[in-house]
């Protein structure tokens, strides 16, 4: 099997996570782009001492770290998701993000990790603490939950609840949603993408955007009809049966990057 073959069932993980790293679709492509451009420029560079998944987050991490993210000046324009997460990256180091990320959202053990980022398993999890703490002490939202799974939509209700969120609603059609979110207006929404009268979330979702920006995680038992390789893709996508690190990894990243949710 070419090395090719063998990176490219990871892919669209990999720009899962660097789209949830930097809070934007365009700039975690191109992020991958340049690590698939650098292992094509030299192949025989790339780790083969661990397995290929490992080698190609760690051919990013090297591109993630020669741009020098923790250098930036304090003022360098950009969109608002940029200037958002500037302000709240002088307060969330990029290592502690990467680390909650890769253990949290990625699945990575704190051993492999640590490889990542040239940590140790014990300082992986200080920094993954560190994290959520201070990311979870910078957000708060209104949430709307579209799941039409009763125990689903309740665990999910519990996790939001649990990290300070306040539920605004459970909707199961994509019409519900739809009102919904009209009538609430949440600074957060947590879609499904199949519901329950075989409408679509990601039809819901599309309807919701319309007519205001905000933050949406999809959490779905179907990533493939999302992560297409096409535009436009989630920034933040959870796979059922999702572990509830996954889920608050995800709300904290969503939330980190959105201006409603922003201190005074």
């Amino acid at each position: 099997m070419s090395l090719g073959q063998e990176l490219a069932p990871h892919l669209p993980f990999l720009r899962r996570y660097a789209r949830a790293l930097t809070g934007s679709q365009a700039h975690g492509d191109a992020f991958v782009r340049a690590t698939l451009q650098a292992i094509i420029a030299s192949p025989e560079s790339f780790p083969r001492d661990v397995d290929a998944r490992l080698g190609l987050y760690r051919t990013f991490h090297a591109i993630w770290s020669s741009a020098n993210i923790e250098d930036e000046p304090e003022d360098v324009g950009g969109s608002s998701e940029e200037r958002i997460a500037q302000a709240r990256l002088s307060q969330v180091t990029p290592l502690s993000r990467q680390a909650l990320l890769l253990t949290a959202m990625e699945g990575f053990s704190s051993q492999d990790a640590a490889y990542l980022i040239d940590a140790s398993p014990a300082d992986v999890d200080g920094l993954v603490a560190e994290a959520l703490a201070e990311i979870e002490r910078q957000t708060r939202a209104d949430v709307l939950i579209i799941e039409d799974e009763p125990i689903i939509a309740m665990d999910i209700e519990t996790i939001v609840r649990d990290l300070g969120h306040n539920v605004v609603g459970v909707a199961v059609t994509r019409d519900e949603a739809v009102e919904q979110a009209m009538e609430r207006r949440p600074g957060l929404v947590l879609a499904d993408i199949q519901l329950a009268d075989d409408s679509s979330g990601i039809d819901a979702v599309k309807d919701i955007l319309a007519e205001y920006n905000v933050p949406v995680i999809f959490i779905t038992a179907f990533p493939e009809r999302l992560l297409t390789g096409e535009r436009p893709e989630p920034t933040f996508l959870i796979t059922k049966p999702f572990q509830r690190a996954t889920v608050k990894a995800a709300i904290a990243q969503a939330l980190f990057f959105d201006a409603a949710t922003v201190p005074a």
